[in-house]
């Protein structure tokens, strides 16, 4: 059976990764039959945290490259204003 102390501290290990920003982890690894796989992304807190589970998918894998990958900042993705201008600016060229 397990305790009320076991429960709490297994809900807040379980939550404390949420309260931490996620980063993307570009891997490059070689399986265990020798099948290279590239561009593999893992969402982690660290790049611990990403190699643990790419470890939990791909058991006793060589990792030959790790990046972190950076994301877009805020303001430079697609915004509804530019999603516009594209549509018009083809209608014109009609």
């Amino acid at each position: 059976m397990i305790t009320i102390n076991r429960i709490n501290d297994y809900t807040a290990a379980k939550n404390r990764h949420k309260l931490t920003a996620m980063q993307k982890y570009l891997f490059r690894i070689q399986t265990k039959s020798g099948q290279k796989v590239d561009n593999l992304v893992i969402h982690g807190t660290n790049q611990a945290h990403a190699e643990m589970k790419l470890r939990q998918m791909y058991h006793h894998c060589d990792v030959l490259e790790i990046k972190e990958v950076d994301a877009l900042p805020r303001g430079e993705g697609t915004d509804l204003e530019s999603a516009i201008s594209l549509i018009v600016g083809k209608d014109e060229k009609r």
